[in-house]
């Protein structure tokens, strides 16, 4: 690696501030078919004319718009950023937000203390802030289903669900992958169990066929019999000692020849594809959780009275798929 790619990753967080001053200014919104200086575009979205001309030609520089005769106007990601299209809009929102960026800055406590730096920054865990900034929240969610759409379609096609009757999406969110499954899988029953405002936020999306839903706490509430329990992205959010504490609440009332699946990046033993590292030191700041590896899994199934049934399932995707049964 030579010296300037290390200046430029050392510079990484530039550009995605950019992307999300652009998108949070509305840009892409009031940027039409026709091309719109950046006096007009400034005028429209409550800007000064000069810095947005500057940052529109970072963004253009980047592959993101396109700087024109006139002014500035769209090109195929761009358009990418509309509201129209929600999740990924979303997604920029959340993957640069202030309190993310705050929470980055604290990383350097995270590796003295093994504590999550969002803790300490804002006194509180991160899905507890949420209920306190709504708006946070929602915009989370929309970053959620942003990758949800090719990650849940890799795992109909990595896994045959069609031995199941009833399945339970633990820790569902909006049930995009529950519903996936069960419109893979038309003999089968789904469950989607997760806090009571989200579960009543998921029912209201409609689409619920063979779909129903319970709100409750997966560290306390009892979760309804199922053939297979499904937690995707669920586990990486917490500590080993709160993963375990949610898996031994599920082994109370699983069936004894109930499935888990637990869904999550197909994380290495040692240094491999970036994002899934990146991931993990996300983990660590914003939750204290972290990306595991499958011995890992098996360390905290044994602890909650399951075991890894085989060899994580590799899907099209970076996630797998860690198979485990009741002991």
């Amino acid at each position: 690696m030579q010296p300037y790619q290390l200046m430029e990753m050392a510079f990484g967080y530039r550009l995605p501030r950019c992307l999300h001053a652009a998108v949070e200014l509305g840009v892409p919104d009031v940027l039409g078919a026709a091309p719109m200086t950046a006096e007009a575009l400034a005028a429209a979205v409550g800007a000064h004319a000069e810095s947005l001309n500057r940052l529109m030609l970072t963004l253009a520089s980047a592959g993101v718009f396109e700087a024109v005769e006139g002014g500035f106007q769209h090109n195929e990601t761009s358009r990418l950023l509309r509201s129209e299209n929600a999740a990924l809009n979303g997604f920029v929102r959340f993957a640069a937000a202030d309190y993310q960026w705050a929470t980055w800055g604290g990383i350097l406590h995270s590796v003295r203390t093994g504590g999550p730096s969002f803790d300490h920054i804002y006194g509180r865990h991160t899905f507890d802030y949420y209920k306190d900034h709504p708006e946070d929240g929602r915009i989370f969610d929309l970053a959620m289903t942003s990758k949800a759409a090719s990650d849940n379609a890799a795992v109909v096609a990595a896994y045959d669900f069609s031995g199941f009757s009833r399945i339970a999406d633990v820790g569902g969110g909006r049930g995009h992958l529950i519903r996936t499954i069960l419109k893979a899988t038309p003999t089968a029953q789904g469950l989607l169990f997760d806090l009571p405002e989200v579960a009543e936020n998921a029912k209201a999306m409609g689409d619920n066929q063979r779909l129903s839903f319970v709100g409750g706490s997966f560290f306390d509430d009892d979760l309804p019999p199922a053939d297979a329990y499904l937690m995707m992205m669920v586990l990486h959010d917490w500590s080993d000692e709160r993963c375990v504490a949610i898996l031994k609440n599920l082994r109370r009332t699983a069936p004894a020849s109930a499935k888990l699946l637990v869904i999550e990046y197909n994380f290495p033993e040692g240094a491999g594809e970036i994002m899934p590292r990146l991931g993990d030191i996300h983990m660590m700041v914003l939750t204290g959780g972290r990306e595991r590896t499958g011995r890992q899994y098996d360390a905290l199934f044994a602890q909650a009275g399951f075991k890894l049934a085989r060899a994580p399932i590799p899907t099209a995707g970076l996630m797998a798929i860690f198979e485990a049964v009741p002991v």
